[in-house]
């Protein structure tokens, strides 16, 4: 009965490993993908899966080989991975909370405008060196290149994703071939025709890349609430283990069919030997 915590917790921490491989796989994926420019959540999950890598590692060793001082390290740095996920959750919900696309009337797709989204991703954004490493990346994919054999009446019966309608055309409202100067939106006079320039200046292009993340960022804090309570259950199981394997250490008694550890036995330790024989005691 003793060791079914240690079992539970080397099965849980093999279920761990598995899932910081994919995580670190998937960290590097968005590095190297060409079908996506936002980086905002490469290193932390990176970071995650490597942390939870190396926790599922010891983890495994302390509770296969009892060692309690490693189980001891896994416990203390596993509330700092807790609570740190749960910080970061949070902060992604406050953070994916503002943004979302405006309907355009007789059209699928919806337009993005960059002040409806929250402060600390528009200072991203707006950092020209961070920008331009953003537009290059975009120069580079197939994002806008799929709509150069779309004809008017695909714009009105298609959905665009948030990339190709923020920088892959002028916002809809916009009027040219016009001999009167009419107010506009500055996106009007940032678009340009040339391959290498297009909308990539607008601000609605940059409301698309935060859309991306928006979007992304807060499939993430779903999953991350997901991780928080397996990673709760996963410690609840990690402190018995560690009971476990301090308990020989600190009572001096090493073997033993029941493991009893006091002088008087709990009701356990009497259950199982009434089990076992009630002739022993």
């Amino acid at each position: 009965m003793n060791r079914m915590s240690n079992t539970v917790i080397g099965f849980l921490n093999i279920l761990t490993l598995i899932s910081s491989i994919v995580l670190i796989g998937s960290a590097l994926w968005m590095g190297k993908s060409k079908t996506t420019c936002e980086h905002f959540l490469q290193k932390p999950l990176l970071f995650l899966g490597l942390a939870i890598l190396v926790l599922s590692v010891a983890g495994l060793v302390g509770a296969c080989c009892d060692i309690a001082w490693v189980l001891w390290v896994y416990l203390f740095f596993m509330v700092f991975i807790i609570v740190a996920l749960m910080g970061l959750t949070l902060f992604g919900f406050i953070v994916t909370s503002h943004g979302g696309g405006v309907g355009v009337d007789g059209r699928v797709y919806k337009e993005f405008k960059l002040e409806g989204y929250h402060p600390w991703l528009k200072t991203r954004v707006l950092d020209a060196n961070y920008w331009l490493t953003i537009k290059t990346c975009l120069l580079g994919s197939l994002t806008c290149s799929k709509l150069s054999f779309w004809t008017p009446l695909d714009y009105l019966q298609k959905d665009l994703s948030p990339l190709q309608s923020g920088c892959c055309k002028p916002p809809t409202s916009c009027v040219y071939n016009t001999d009167t100067v009419i107010e506009q939106d500055p996106d009007c006079y940032r678009w340009n025709n040339a391959v290498t320039v297009l909308c990539y200046y607008c601000d609605s292009c940059r409301a698309g890349v935060l859309e991306t993340v928006r979007r992304d960022w807060h499939k993430l804090s779903l999953v991350n609430v997901i991780v928080v309570l397996f990673l709760i259950a996963v410690y609840c199981v990690g402190c018995c283990a560690f009971k476990n394997a301090k308990r020989p250490q600190q009572y001096g008694f090493p073997y033993g069919r029941y493991g009893m550890y006091k002088s008087r036995p709990g009701w356990e330790q009497s259950w199982s030997r009434w089990w076992h024989g009630r002739d022993r005691y």
